[in-house]
């Protein structure tokens, strides 16, 4: 049996938002160095991006702004994102908060979440768990109310400017 490495696993789904079925097409790219060449070709034609950390991971919230928005702002420019704090569930746990401390650690805060937000132009920022489901529903609607905005926003945009040149 041979181990093959993926740099892009797609998925598609259904979801319902604000009542109407929407589809999604969504990518989870590698985050390994090793990929830090290839990731990018799997960005053309994103409508948003998501912008991942843990929400018990320092070195995962630095790397948001190290590494994760100059990637994304070079090879897709002008795609709006969502800044996504993942394994909340965890930033209550107490054998995962005693390591934490251990090494003089904290879990982020959501306040600290929503300040890079801000800081770096977000469309949102969002909390979940895989483990619990909570915020999960809220990740992929928030995602689709982001395109349907942007898109809203383009043609608004083109009307304008229509008119402007005639």
């Amino acid at each position: 049996m041979q181990n093959v490495k993926c740099v892009v696993v797609g998925y598609n789904a259904t979801a319902m938002v604000d009542g109407q079925p929407i589809n999604l097409g969504l990518y989870d790219t590698a985050g390994q160095e090793d990929y830090d060449q290839v990731r990018p070709l799997s960005y053309p034609q994103t409508d948003v991006f998501l912008v991942c950390f843990s929400v018990v991971s320092c070195a995962s919230f630095e790397n948001v702004t190290s590494k994760w928005v100059p990637e994304i702002r070079q090879h897709g420019p002008g795609v709006p994102f969502i800044l996504v704090g993942t394994k909340s569930d965890l930033r209550y746990d107490e054998e995962t908060l005693s390591e934490l401390r251990e090494r003089g650690l904290a879990p982020i805060s959501h306040m600290q979440g929503e300040s890079l937000k801000s800081k770096l132009g977000a469309y949102a920022y969002i909390e979940c768990s895989a483990l619990t489901q909570i915020g999960l529903k809220s990740v992929f609607d928030e995602a689709v109310r982001c395109v349907i905005t942007n898109r809203q926003e383009s043609k608004d945009h083109k009307k304008k400017s229509k008119w402007s040149i005639l």
